[in-house]
């Protein structure tokens, strides 16, 4: 186990910068996830970290030593790649084993150490199998293996469900989480997907066009968004983002009202706003209550209703023509065209500059 220190870390590719300045702190055992779209910087940060990209500017540390000239191998990392990276013609064991092979490790530590991994990954049953015998999940727990005999430092997984279908991503999401319990090992983890961030992580690293909008703990970030990126970015379905005029502020309150919303007060959070100033009123779709005859605090038309069982998704045309989605926590039938309003309570929404 170890920490780790990012300080102003670039990278650059010519004159195109990608990773513009990052600081990040990762604490010994703890579990970090690296998220964002495509194409914000996330997997080249975690290749810089493992010494497969150089490093253009700034530094990085692990247990206090600069790893910046170290080669990948002397980094004390280990990394499980988006593709299996498997040999065909090996076992699972030979696979497995493959890196204490290469390091020329006696046959009795390998096979320990292999054995120790089959276990904690439950597939001692697939040792002698070829990586042809085996599903998706069971080829990526291959991969995983071989980083566990290696007792790395630090553990890199970059975007290690992608090629698995829905219910085995589920699957092996849980056994990540399960591992990091097991090994209590840091662990920094690439994905795009925020439902993995936000169940896997300790802390979460939020990324866009290689600068860090925001760290903390995955219910901090969804409670206390430090902008509309990370507003939107994180929770299923997307936070509704509601143009509101500023009628009023008193202190750290705002009042604030439109064509479909009747006027309420909100905090601030310390954001600066003028009246008569434009702001987004921030809104997730769990916290919208449906009130009878159409009353409430915000008024539309039902357009869309997807009932899943549990859990009733309504999209909404606003009184002022725009569009709102409610996550109802019931299996609700909706015709189109009825009239519909919704309560939420004020203390729970984040307001916003249109600019942030």
């Amino acid at each position: 186990m170890a920490t780790l220190k990012l300080r102003d870390a670039r990278k650059s590719f010519g004159t195109t910068e990608v990773i513009k300045g990052v600081d990040i702190d990762i604490d010994d055992g703890e579990f970090v996830v690296f998220v964002g779209p495509s194409g914000c910087g996330k997997s080249t940060l975690l290749r810089m970290i493992s010494g497969l990209e150089d490093v253009t500017s700034g530094t990085i540390e692990i247990d206090g030593q600069v790893v910046n000239d170290l080669p990948p191998k002397e980094r004390g990392i280990a990394m499980v790649f988006q593709t299996y990276a498997i040999f065909p013609h090996m076992t699972v064991r030979e696979n497995v084993g493959f890196g204490l092979t290469i390091n020329k490790i006696d046959k009795a530590t390998k096979e320990k150490k292999v054995r120790e991994a089959a276990r904690i990954l439950q597939m001692e049953h697939l040792l002698d199998r070829r990586p042809s015998q085996l599903s998706g999940g069971q080829r990526q727990r291959v991969a995983i293996g071989r980083a566990i005999v290696r007792d790395p430092k630090v553990f890199l997984f970059d975007e290690p469900l992608s090629n698995l279908d829905a219910a085995l991503r589920m699957d092996m999401r849980m056994e990540i989480g399960k591992l990091h319990q097991d090994l209590k090992a840091t662990m920094i983890y690439v994905t795009h997907d925020q439902v993995e961030a936000m169940t896997l992580a300790d802390k979460i690293v939020v990324l866009k066009d290689g600068l860090v909008m925001q760290v903390g703990a995955p219910m901090e970030l969804y409670h206390e968004p430090a902008n509309l990126f990370v507003a939107g970015f994180l929770g299923a379905p997307s936070m509704n983002f509601i143009e509101v005029t500023v009628d009023a502020l008193e202190g750290d309150r705002a009042r604030v009202s439109n064509a479909a919303l009747d006027p309420i007060t909100v905090s601030t959070r310390g954001r600066a706003f003028t009246v008569g100033q434009q702001a987004i009123l921030g809104v997730r779709p769990q916290y919208l209550h449906p009130v009878k005859d159409a009353e409430g605090q915000l008024h539309g038309t039902i357009r869309i209703t997807e009932r899943l069982g549990a859990e009733t998704i309504v999209e909404v045309r606003l009184n002022d023509g725009e569009p709102l989605i409610a996550a109802l926590a019931e299996d609700l039938v909706y015709e189109p065209g009825t009239s519909i309003g919704f309560d939420f309570d004020p203390e729970r929404a984040q307001l916003f500059p249109p600019q942030d």
